[in-house]
């Protein structure tokens, strides 16, 4: 054990070596754009910080050959706080771009502990280990599922993929709020296109079918059945529009037809306040007139005993309750599989209005959409009479804000403006808290929790 977890250890060096050679040359090429006295103050940060990881990297290699390997994963999450603050002195859209590329080449670490036996549920007939996931909008372009599901979130949306190829809208369209712990973004799906991300997918998905095919183990065989499509967690894809295309429905019905074999679920995302006239395909007559076309598109394909994947709808927050109750009777009416609550908000609450940024276009991600988004899922929770299952997304921060949208009618929780701030080690930690909140109300499971609020 102590060999392997050394082994692990000189590979875990150099990637964090890798890593700080890519911040130092983003530094060298864009010092001719900085006033010279801030290069040797950022020169300072990033020696100081170099000098604190691999310090911890050699303390560690000392200590981990007298734990076991749970503890070291524990350890490894832990060590990652320490290379956030390289991310902070970055462009924002490059730190996102160093995350991705760190997740898809295997630079960041991997959960070898079993979750809480309290968080495991089931949802359309599909295992979830946690209800944890990442949302829509990190890994755009299936670049990095596989390292992410291994960080042990209990499934990943990649996307929003459009049809063709568009490169979204120009930068800089990111802008970080970092003390309210927002974001906003007007990114206009930026998107590789449905060929490449249907590449990335056919060949994850090709070798799960190896690793099936050629599994001996009765264990293994069963461990795998517990995962999805992707590997030990549940992929959903997040399917949205091009800027330029005047027939949505086709565009969602392309992604169907040629992504939907790779995923555990689909999303069809109207609710992206970056892409112009996205939001009305939020009105009754035409989010029913789109949902009949897209099942009609995925129910006309091939399956196995499986089944299709299951539908969902990623809708706004900026929602009237006129709006709620339409979307409601829509997903009723066409026994929609699932909504997803909610996506970024226009609107500036409180104390984000109080910053310069707020007045940059684009949605608003992150602590400040909490109470707004938690208030719509309640009320889908309750004109969907609780027989739908819900996605939350919006704001969550912690194991308690989890378990808030939990009772608010979550059956699913999803993250991302938590995760770029806090990073891998967030995830352990909210499984952690969020386990011990069912566990001081007295619920034995997630399930059991669904709603609460709302009886």
């Amino acid at each position: 054990m102590a060999a392997r977890a050394s082994r692990k250890l000189i590979s875990d060096y150099i990637t964090k070596r890798a890593i700080s050679s890519s911040v130092g040359s983003c530094r060298h090429c864009s010092s001719a754009a900085e006033s010279s006295p801030k290069i040797p103050h950022f020169s300072k940060k990033g020696r100081l910080l170099t000098g604190a990881t691999i310090g911890l990297v050699i303390a560690g290699g000392a200590y981990v050959s007298t734990v076991d390997e749970a503890t070291f994963c524990g350890w490894l999450f832990s060590a990652t706080k320490l290379v956030n603050p390289f991310f902070a002195l970055l462009d924002a859209e490059f730190a996102h771009k160093l995350a991705v590329t760190a997740a898809s080449r295997g630079w960041v670490p991997r959960e070898k502990r079993p979750d809480p036996a309290n968080l495991g549920l089931e949802v359309w007939g599909r295992k979830f280990s946690n209800p944890i996931g990442l949302a829509a909008g990190f890994d755009k372009n299936a670049e990095a599922v596989e390292g992410l599901l291994g960080m042990g979130f209990g499934f990943v949306e990649v996307g929003s993929v459009t049809p063709v190829p568009q490169e979204g809208n120009p930068k800089p369209r990111i802008f970080r709020l970092r003390e309210e712990g927002a974001i906003i973004n007007r990114c206009g799906f930026n998107s590789e296109g449905i060929v490449a991300v249907a590449k990335r997918l056919g060949a994850q998905h090709g070798k799960r079918k190896l690793d099936e095919t050629s599994s001996t183990s009765p264990s293994s065989i069963e461990e795998v059945k517990h995962g999805g499509k992707a590997g030990p967690g549940i992929l959903g894809v997040n399917l949205g529009k091009n800027k330029t295309s005047e027939d949505a429905a086709a565009d969602y019905v392309q992604g169907v037809h040629t992504l939907s074999q790779y995923a555990d679920y689909l999303v069809i995302n109207v609710s992206s306040p970056n892409t112009p006239g996205l939001r009305m395909l939020q009105g009754r007559k035409q989010l029913k007139d789109l949902v009949k076309k897209i099942q009609a598109a995925r129910d006309e394909m091939q399956w196995g005993e499986e089944g299709p994947p299951p539908l969902l709808v990623k809708i706004a927050p900026d929602l009237s309750r006129e709006d709620l109750e339409d979307i409601a009777a829509v997903a009723l009416a066409l026994r929609l599989d699932g909504l997803i609550i909610s996506n970024t908000t226009i609107s500036r609450p409180d104390p984000v209005n109080k910053s310069p940024v707020s007045e940059e276009a684009g949605g608003l991600s992150g602590k400040p959409l909490f109470n707004l988004s938690t208030r719509i899922l309640k009320e889908m929770y309750i004109l969907t009479r609780g027989k739908i299952p819900l996605i939350g997304c919006g704001g969550i921060s912690s194991g308690e804000d989890a378990y808030k949208k939990i009772r608010a009618g979550a059956s699913l929780l999803q993250l991302y403006t938590a995760f770029a701030y806090g990073g891998p080690a967030l995830i352990p930690q909210m499984k952690a808290e969020l386990s011990e909140c069912l566990e001081r109300d007295g619920f034995k499971s997630i399930l059991e929790a669904v709603g609460a609020d709302c009886r």
